[in-house]
């Protein structure tokens, strides 16, 4: 199992793969499965225990070397040796609150071998360590949500069912569309991977969808649809106006309004302008987010008439002020009535990852226990370049006010933090502050670059494992068909000699070895299922897990308000958050609301940066995972990542196909491949995350010759609630490079 889909692979003599095929149950394997051919034996395999010379010289301490040093090959008994004594130092001194355990979970999909707990596990039999919550992935969301309809992350895995989607939705309005690239990637992997039939069969039964966004590849191009290209950072303005469409108008569900939410008093005179003098009508609207104000009437009352499924992509609200949309989305939902019906409401997150909109297991799957983590400091996981940059500095975040805790020691095991991350400058400029950074890896991505202590780690296909997922229909036996790379060991192993140095063993272990707890974890599963045994398991390959049967989001709510509240203050939908009023937050305030952010088309800024830069998800790989691989290379342009541009926006530049681009603010700059499309928005480019990260030595600001793009995106709280992520959009220049490229750092010998 991978986080893109179960798959058989072939492995040569040498245990290299030569290729993957798609599990025979899958009716649209993905793609990124080529860029496992060629992925066990490469050069950009960390071969061994590396520590950086300066670290290993000087000792440590910060260092603005960090990141531009040669590292030195040890030993394990050397290296091991070396960071126990770290630890005990920093454990024995400021304690557990100077540690920050960091790994953002997406290395393996096996149950067991799965980076992050691993990580979290050991920290916690030595003391705790200060941990981040939320996810770069919808962290905004998963703040805002509880204060809206009473529940986060819940609510987000609990989608109404694709089935009851195909089977009843009329009219799908897409807000950010329903990207096919994000459907093959979901945490731990899908068997099956269903999305687009359930699109097929929506349209086979004469739904329509309408695409609202400046990329028509959001959406499927065979779906039957109508693009509305909204500029980027516009789609509150475009919702509120469709408001006020159904309340002007009265095409609104009162009824529902009135039993189910609480609020619309509040929010009506915002949408009428009797608050602040601007009525929130299709003709503001219009003005705003470049679709015509008769369009956007004759949306709003199509929605009003048909059965409609709001839904808004994760990326919407991965940006400054990205709770609005969100918030606009539900109040829009609202307003149709439609709530808890099946086909109609609130969708969040259909197409932005494989396995939202099918439901969820309610029983806990095979799990390595973490621990418990006494020490109470966190913070949001997108703010660790603030928590480096300024210990004890006070933030806000969800009506507290905080300080960032002073780290000495980063443990990283499993994830990238230099492709989930904006302002990558500003982020190795913190990268420098701690005393020691310490990351497992089993590949000379930027974060081992970026660190003093490499420990080489295993791959999934060098080790047994359990694979499984919140959605997956099957327990998937994981079974190792290659030896460990060079002196690569399973992150298990080494956090078993460190802890048995530290006299954390028995804790850490518990006196299982890798395999045993393979067959503890699976038989505490099977206990009272009627599933085979262990061995039986092993042997077959899989096993069925119950799923649960289609569900409507918020049905139980709809059909008994008050038998079912939500967990909000009022039990109600809160169209108006007396709480959220209360935080006295002018960058989110109590109800949804047009705020301007600054990375948009009709800011101050676009005046030296013209062009709204798209930094959204890559099709060519899961983040930056195998970069190198041939499915992502192959969408390279010269080794550079594409960059997405309107045939208008290229004229006036001189630009075409295959040309090589500098794409620039004040920010930094990387070395881009033209694409010319003319199904990006004029005035767009789009250019994906997740290209390793090349600094050119020597230029300033930071210039990356292999085009990532972080290099170019905020590093800013999308607001005080949430202090989620912000780097879906910058504005950025873009011009021909003149002569010869710079080289890339992952193509030259290490």
């Amino acid at each position: 199992m991978s986080h893109w889909g179960a798959f058989t692979p072939a492995v040569d003599a040498r245990g290299e793969v030569v290729s993957a095929r798609g599990s025979e149950l899958d009716p649209a394997p993905s793609p990124l499965l080529g860029n496992l051919v060629g992925s066990l034996r490469h050069r950009l395999r960390v071969a061994s225990p590396m520590v950086r010379r300066g670290w290993l010289e000087r000792g440590p301490g910060p260092d603005p070397r960090r990141g531009d040093e040669a590292f030195v090959a040890v030993g394990w008994d050397e290296v091991l040796d070396r960071l126990s004594a770290e630890l005990r130092r920093v454990y024995g001194g400021r304690g557990p609150e100077a540690v920050f355990g960091g790994s953002y979970g997406w290395s393996s999909a096996g149950r067991f071998h799965h980076a992050q707990g691993q990580v979290h596990r050991f920290l916690n039999s030595l003391g705790g360590y200060v941990a981040s919550v939320n996810t770069y992935s919808a962290g905004t969301s998963e703040v805002l949500l509880p204060h809206v309809l009473g529940a986060g992350p819940e609510i987000l895995r609990s989608l109404t069912s694709w089935p009851l989607l195909a089977a009843h939705t009329e009219l799908m309005v897409c807000f950010g569309g329903v990207p096919a690239k994000n459907t093959a990637v979901a945490p731990g992997g899908v068997t099956r991977h269903d999305t687009d039939g359930h699109l097929r069969a929506m349209a086979a039964r004469g739904a329509e969808f309408v695409l609202i966004g400046p990329d028509r590849r959001d959406l499927p191009a065979h779906l039957p649809s109508r693009w509305l290209p909204a500029r980027p950072g516009t789609d509150t303005a475009l919702m509120l106006a469709l408001c006020h469409v159904l309340v002007t108008e009265n095409l609104h569900d009162a009824a529902f309004v009135a039993s189910h939410c609480t609020g619309l008093d509040r929010v009506l005179p915002y949408l009428t302008g009797a608050s602040d003098g601007v009525p929130k009508s299709p003709r503001w609207a219009a003005a705003l987010c470049g679709v015509e104000a008769d369009e956007i009437t004759a949306l709003a009352r199509a929605m009003a008439s048909r059965r409609t499924m709001v839904t808004v992509t994760f990326s919407l609200q991965r940006a400054e002020f990205g709770e609005q949309p969100i918030w606009a989305g539900v109040l829009l939902a609202a307003l149709i009535g439609q709530i808890g019906l099946p086909g109609g409401g609130f969708g969040h997150g259909y197409g932005s990852v494989g396995d939202n909109g099918f439901p969820a297991h309610k029983s806990p799957l095979p799990t390595l226990p973490q621990g418990v983590n006494p020490v109470r400091e966190y913070i949001p996981v997108a703010r660790i370049a603030d928590m480096l940059l300024d210990p004890g500095g006070a933030y806000e975040y969800n009506g507290e006010r905080r300080r960032y805790p002073e780290i000495e020691l980063v443990y990283w095991c499993g994830g990238n933090p230099f492709h989930h991350h904006q302002h990558l400058a500003r982020l190795r400029e913190a990268w420098r502050r701690p005393s020691t950074v310490v990351v497992h890896e089993q590949y000379w991505t930027p974060a081992a670059q970026h660190a003093d202590i490499v420990l080489p780690a295993t791959v999934t296909l060098e080790r047994d494992d359990i694979g499984s997922s919140r959605t997956d229909p099957f327990l998937t036996a994981m079974r190792a068909c290659a030896a460990p790379y060079e002196l690569a060991r399973d992150d298990y192993a080494t956090f078993s000699d460190l802890a048995a140095i530290l006299g954390t063993e028995k804790a850490y272990t518990e006196g299982r070895s890798a395999a045993e707890w393979l067959r503890h974890l699976y038989d505490g599963w099977r206990d009272g299922r009627p599933v085979p045994d262990f061995d039986a398991f092993w042997a077959a390959g899989r096993v069925d897990v119950a799923v649960p049967a289609p569900s409507i989001l918020l049905a139980d709510f709809r059909r008994d308000p008050a038998g079912h509240p939500l967990a909000t203050p009022s039990g109600r939908i809160e169209l108006h958050s007396e709480v959220v009023a209360s935080y006295r937050y002018a960058d989110c305030p109590g109800h949804p609301a047009w705020l301007e952010p600054e990375e948009w088309h009709g800011s101050a800024r676009a005046a030296r940066y013209p062009l709204v830069l798209l930094a959204n998800n890559p099709a060519s790989r899961l983040h930056s995972q195998l970069d190198f691989g041939p499915h992502s290379a192959a969408s390279k342009v010269d080794g550079r990542e594409p960059v997405r541009i309107h045939p208008l926006d290229a004229g006036r530049r001189g630009l075409s196909d295959g040309d090589l681009v500098r794409v620039f603010n004040d920010r930094g700059a990387c070395v881009g491949g033209v694409v010319v499309d003319p199904d990006i928005a004029a005035g767009v480019v789009q250019m994906a995350t997740g290209s390793w990260l090349s600094p050119v030595a020597g230029v300033e600001p930071l210039l990356c010759s292999a085009g990532n793009v972080n290099v170019l995106t905020r590093d800013t709280g999308s607001s005080r609630l949430s202090q989620g992520c912000a780097g879906s959009r910058a504005l950025v220049e873009i011009e021909r490079w003149p002569g010869e490229p710079p080289a890339i750092a992952a193509d030259e010998d290490r």
